[in-house]
Order: C-alpha cells, then structure tokens, then sequence
C-alpha cells in the first residue's frame, strides 16, 4: 500500500518562532491578533497578527546568511531552515521544494523599498529559497489564492506518489502589507474587530502574517511524533466568480466529496474539520451549505482565523501543521471568537477547547477564482 506523511514542521507567527509557541497559545486559546493604528499603512485602526521585526531579524542573522534577504524570504528561510535541520535529510535530486505564496514579495513593489522591484516576481523569491539551501531542483511557487497552502500539500504527495521526489519540503508565507489590506479593503471584507468566523456578529476578516513549512514523505523511517498521513485529497473549482464563492458550495462540496472517495472513508469517518472560515458572510455561508451537503453537520469544526488572522497563501499548511498536533494531543481547539451561529445551516462549531480521541481529521479551504481543496489526515 502506498503512503505518504506530512511530517517535520514549523510555524514563524506572532506567537514566536517555533510550532510548540503556536500550538501552546492556541491551547489556551490566546489570540496572535494585536489592534494596529498605523495610518501609513490603512486610515483607520484594524486588526492584525504580525511578526516582531527585530526577533525576526536576529533569527534571520542566526542563519550566517551571505546576501541580504526580503522581509518574506526571511521568514520562509527561517522557518524551513529548521524543517531541513530536523528532518536529517540531505538535499539531493530526490529531493523537491514547493512554496505556497498569494502575493510573494509583494512589499518589492514599495517606493521605499531598496531591492529591485524585480524580486517581486515570485519565481525569484522561489529562486532565492532554492539557492539558499541549495536544492538540486527548480522550485515549484503555488500560487492559487487561499487554497495554495493545503494545495501544496496534496501537490507535494502526488510527486512523490508518481515517483517525480521521494520528499518534498513545502513552506508557504504571506505578508501583511499596505498593498493586501487595502485590497480587501477595497471588497470592504476587512473587520474593525477581532474575526469571529461563523458567528452571527462576524463583520469581516483580519490579515495575519506567518511562514509555516513541512517535510512530505514516504520514508516512514523519519517522521516526527506528530506525523500523519495523507488519505485523501483533491481540488475542485466552482467557476462562479472571480471573488465571490458558489452560492450551493459546489467546489468545496465535489473536493470533500473526491477526497472522501479517494480515501475509501465517509462522512461518519471524519473526527473533525479544520476549516476555512475567513468570519466574510459569504464564504463561512458557502462552507455551511457545503459541509451539510456532505453530511458534516455534526462533525467538530473550527477556523484558526481568530488566533492568526487570514494568512492567505500560508493558510492551508499552517492549519494542516495544528490539525497534526491537534489529533495527536486528542484536543478540539476552540474556534476563537465564535458566540452565536450566524449562518443560515448546521455546524457544531467547537466552542471550548477539550480532548477526545480522534484519528481523522479534514482540513479545507476556499478562494477567490472559485478554488476549493480538501485534504484528509490520519493519526498514524
């Protein structure tokens, strides 16, 4: 039988600079969000998770770095550097990196900014990771919005299944920058209050900035305590519109129901649901129809949105990342800042956190162009 593992993690966030930081703060339910008033960036006041800048550059100088780097090129090599470290692994042709990303180096494009506004391009930022660590293969950069996170993960398993890598290092990492929040802005998506994902009183998301990153493999001989398996995957995409998500959750209905199929489960096999919910009316009333759809109604569920904001292209793994730990600790993590069920079906929103046995969790994700993935995890 054919198996592969998403092993070896670590997550950069405002909770500090290792995954044991994030998964301790979320156990005791203590939010990475922080009010910012900086009128350079919006006019008015909003929420925010972001990294201390100074702790991230002496993390960054403990790499002997021998060129200067971009703030997300910091994170991201900071945050794998200790994937690589852990895992052991040398870095050979057998081996293969992807990154997951929305808007990359995004911050190039700033008038104050002193690298080349080439460095925007997201094959450079991929470029740069590469020839960091010196890996022998080209980069793959995903970049299909909210989804890429959990997408990379599902790529990275079908490399190895089709024989292309026998391990792949996934890391993916957004910024929050004046370009991002006055794009969401713009939708007029962005909340004035910490995110409440689900809730009856949701008003919109917060950005949050993370680099999260993981070994997928299929050597069973290094995992890490907190290894899963992957069971099932797959993507699907609604083409309803290029922002807003289907109205009867038809991408996200078709991936659960494929992933469900490909991993010979059901519906009643799923322990609980690491999902999406960005706290926006229309996709957490989207994901409501689509888990119904399914007959997931009653299965656990949380958003992580309320502990790190939208991370957009980071999103996916580093929920993948606290679903690992979540199954392996036997612990339901609250979805932080839900009150009352504000969307219009069913969902056993979890509340409080508290353990119970599980073994089989299913993490999903939605984005704009309509982009659905679902991956399903086992506790080995």
């Amino acid at each position: 039988m054919y198996n592969c593992y998403v092993s070896h993690n670590n997550i950069v966030s405002s909770f500090g600079f290792d995954t044991a930081n994030a998964i301790e703060n979320i156990k005791n339910e203590i939010s990475g969000l922080a009010l910012i008033t900086d009128k350079n960036v919006l006019p008015n006041p909003f929420y925010a998770s972001c990294l201390d800048p100074q702790k991230l550059r002496d993390e960054y100088q403990q790499l002997n770095p021998k060129e200067n780097h971009m703030r997300l090129e910091q994170m991201l090599l900071v945050s794998l550097s200790g994937v690589i470290t852990k895992s052991g692994l040398a870095i050979n042709e057998r081996v293969g990196l992807i990154i997951s990303t929305t808007k990359g180096n995004i911050d190039a494009l700033d008038d104050k900014n002193s690298f080349p506004k080439e460095r925007a391009y997201l094959a450079t930022l991929g470029n740069e990771v590469k020839t960091f660590f010196g890996f022998k293969n080209k980069a793959i950069v995903l970049s299909n919005a909210c989804v890429s996170g959990v997408l990379a993960v599902a790529t990275a398993k079908r490399l190895i299944k089709q024989g292309t890598y026998d391990h792949v290092f996934v890391a993916g990492g957004d910024l929050v920058t004046q370009f991002i929040l006055s794009g969401f802005n713009a939708f007029q998506a962005l909340s004035d209050q910490p995110c409440r994902p689900y809730c009856k009183t949701r008003s919109g998301i917060n950005i949050g900035e993370v680099a999260t990153s993981a070994l997928i493999t299929k050597d069973e001989n290094i995992l890490a305590p907190e290894s899963v398996r992957i069971v099932g995957e797959a993507s699907c995409n609604d083409a309803n519109h290029i922002s807003g998500p289907s109205r009867t959750g038809e991408g996200l209905y078709r991936s659960v129901v494929s992933a469900l199929k490909q991993s010979a489960l059901s519906s009643s096999d799923i322990d609980y649901i690491s999902a999406h919910g960005t706290a926006t009316l229309f996709n957490d009333e989207m994901e409501a129809i689509a888990f119904n759809r399914v007959g997931l109604e009653n299965t656990p569920l949380n958003s992580l949105k309320g502990y790190f904001g939208h991370t957009l292209g980071a999103s996916g793994l580093l929920e993948t990342i606290i679903g690992m730990h979540s199954l392996h600790q036997n612990t339901l993590f609250a979805s932080k800042g839900f009150l009352e069920l504000g969307v219009s079906r069913p969902l056993n929103v979890i509340k409080k956190t508290k353990e119970k046995q599980i073994k089989t969790f299913l993490k999903t994700a939605s984005g704009f162009g309509g982009c659905n993935t679902a991956v399903i995890f086992q506790k080995l």
